[in-house]
């Protein structure tokens, strides 16, 4: 049998399985969804239950079946999520959505507490974002529902939780705690100081790294489970493994992220404001990183287009750059575009279309998007002397976002990657020894440099 390393990779929509052999090939995958189901406020959630069930026989049908030796099982999660076990390990509470909005009265009452807000964003690496803070969660439980928050023993981030669901063994772990949770002084190093002073920390079980691993028998074979990870820190983890000099990661879809795991700097609240956060590695090491809605921008002003031109919704799909269209469209290039989810000094009170062509007016909207983004890349770079960059998910495979990328970058070395597999890849290398060659995202990421364009 082929041995290889199990990874589960729970998003939020889909939930996925996978086997890597000693190389990190995927050699199975498997996807499952589930239906949302609701808090006891009528609020969506995830149907843990299902999900709980869905692991566990997944992997008992995978040993079963003998077809792959199972090594080693590691876990990748989204993360601001926690599930609350009381003293019999039994989960209390819906695994609570991070999108569910909190009152005004919660944030009043904590800054009431432990404000400025300033000093304490500046401290905790991430602005107030309510549930997207994971601590927030549990500070709205003491104060909404105390009885159900005396019966908490633990408090698992949902990585380790589903590690827990293995192993028995409940453990805190650094990626985790350090995405935008508002739990963590960076300064400090520590957990902040009112997680001490509202006696959360008694809630969490010892930290320990992404690297470490557990060897448990699991259905009468000896496997090595890891803690699981947040998969953020999962997908920038084959990068570092495998790239020698300083570089960023830009990881688009929904959300484009912007990582620079190499900053010094301090948060100041001048980056806050431009969406500027600090997340902890994976051995506790803080790595600044940048926030951009670009991908539900893009989303929704694609579709106004499609509509006003009278086109299908896919249409921008087939559009490729054209150098004639941007320098001729490039002369005195003014805002056009009302945005709907971010926003700028210069944006009009009204989108409007001043083109007769669809791809005139989408590379009007493309030059507008990546402006923005390169502000977002250039803010997390900081300082920090960095030549090169690498671009993955959804836009990576964006001729027109890539070539003007290119460009309005053309101080640094651009490079795109498929890395679809990521934060799944990324989940089972940290618990493997195994060292990267620099050929690696060669190989296995279809690694594309891509030159600056030069008009005429």
């Amino acid at each position: 049998m082929k041995k290889v390393t199990a990874v589960f990779d729970i998003g939020k929509t889909n939930k996925k399985f996978f086997l890597f052999d000693d190389t990190f090939q995927e050699v199975y995958r498997e996807y499952a969804s589930f239906e949302p189901i609701e808090d006891e406020d009528g609020f969506i959630t995830e149907d843990l239950k299902a999900v709980q069930r869905w692991l566990r026989s997944v992997i008992n049908r995978v040993l079963q079946e003998r077809t792959y030796d199972v090594r080693a099982v590691n876990f990748s999660t989204y993360g601001a999520s926690l599930v609350h076990l009381d003293g019999k390990g039994e989960v209390l509470t819906p695994l609570y959505n991070y999108t569910k909005p909190l009152e005004e009265g919660i944030k009043q009452s904590f800054f009431g507490q432990y404000g400025p807000e300033e000093t304490f964003t500046q401290n905790t690496g991430a602005p107030y974002l309510g549930m997207l803070n994971s601590g927030m969660q549990l500070y709205w439980l003491k104060q909404n529902r105390p009885a159900i928050f005396k019966k908490i023993r633990y408090s698992l981030h949902l990585p380790q939780y589903i590690s827990y669901l293995f192993t028995g063994i409940p453990l805190s772990e650094y990626t985790s705690i350090g995405c935008h949770t508002a739990l963590w002084d960076f300064g400090k190093q520590d957990y902040h100081e009112w997680i001490y002073k509202e006696g959360l920390h008694s809630l969490f079980p010892p930290i320990v790294s992404a690297r470490t691993s557990i060897h448990k028998v699991y259905k009468g074979k000896r496997i090595r489970f890891g803690t699981g990870i947040h998969d953020s820190s999962a997908a920038l983890l084959p990068y570092i493994r495998s790239i020698k000099k300083k570089f960023l990661l830009v990881s688009t879809g929904t959300w484009s992220i912007t990582m620079n795991p190499f900053s010094q700097e301090s948060l100041q609240q001048t980056s806050i404001k431009d969406d500027c956060i600090d997340f902890l590695g994976v051995d506790g090491k803080p790595v600044r990183a940048t926030r951009l809605f670009l991908g539900n921008e893009y989303t929704i002003q694609v579709a106004k287009l499609s509509e006003h031109f009278h086109l299908s919704k896919d249409y921008h799909k087939k559009v490729r750059f054209d150098e004639a269209i941007y320098a001729n469209i490039a002369k005195g290039l003014q805002p056009s575009f009302k945005w709907e989810v971010l926003a700028t000094d210069t944006m009009p009170v009204a989108t409007d279309i001043r083109y007769d062509s669809f791809e005139e007016a989408y590379h009007h909207l493309m030059v507008k998007l990546v402006q923005l983004q390169v502000k977002s890349i250039k803010m997390a770079q900081g300082h920090t002397k960095i030549k090169r960059l690498y671009v993955d998910g959804g836009f990576s495979n964006n001729d027109c976002f890539i070539k003007l990328l290119s460009r309005y970058l053309g101080d640094m070395k651009v490079q795109t990657t498929d890395a679809s597999l990521g934060s799944a890849l990324g989940a089972a290398m940290v618990i493997s020894d195994k060292r990267l060659d620099r050929k690696f995202l060669k190989k296995h990421y279809s690694l594309k440099k891509h030159l600056p364009f030069i008009t005429k």
